[in-house]
């Protein structure tokens, strides 16, 4: 059986470093997420646990990582300006159409994504 690949937001990442009961039918699946959701979790987890937990998370993390290109950004920016009322993240942005470049589900608590097509909500 292979694992299920979804684009893992911050909060997803989050959500399973404090063992959400929500979450954890998929700390089985592999993760795909940006540097930038990265530094997010690290804030996070330093603020929530400790620098030194922090530090051990990041270790484990550079398989999860996917780099995006100039086309994301762009697409990123564009999704930013015309849901500006929605106040979503540059970086929620850029994880979003990463997800949707690579054809995999965007995983994600935050609210603004509840009825995005392409999201795998969870709360």
């Amino acid at each position: 059986m292979t694992k299920s690949v979804y684009f893992f937001d911050s909060y997803a990442i989050i959500e399973i470093v404090k063992g959400s009961e929500s979450y954890k039918k998929y700390t089985d699946s592999s993760i795909l997420t940006t540097k930038m959701n990265l530094f997010e979790v690290y804030q996070t987890v330093v603020q929530l646990f400790s620098e030194n937990e922090a530090d051990e998370f990041l270790e484990n993390c550079n398989s999860f990582l996917v780099d995006y290109d100039f086309s994301i950004i762009k697409q990123a920016a564009l999704m930013r300006i015309k849901l500006k009322k929605r106040n979503i993240s540059m970086v929620d942005c850029i994880g979003y159409c990463t997800a949707q470049k690579l054809g995999i589900l965007f995983l994600t608590g935050d609210k603004e994504f509840e009825h995005f097509e392409g999201v795998e909500f969870v709360k």
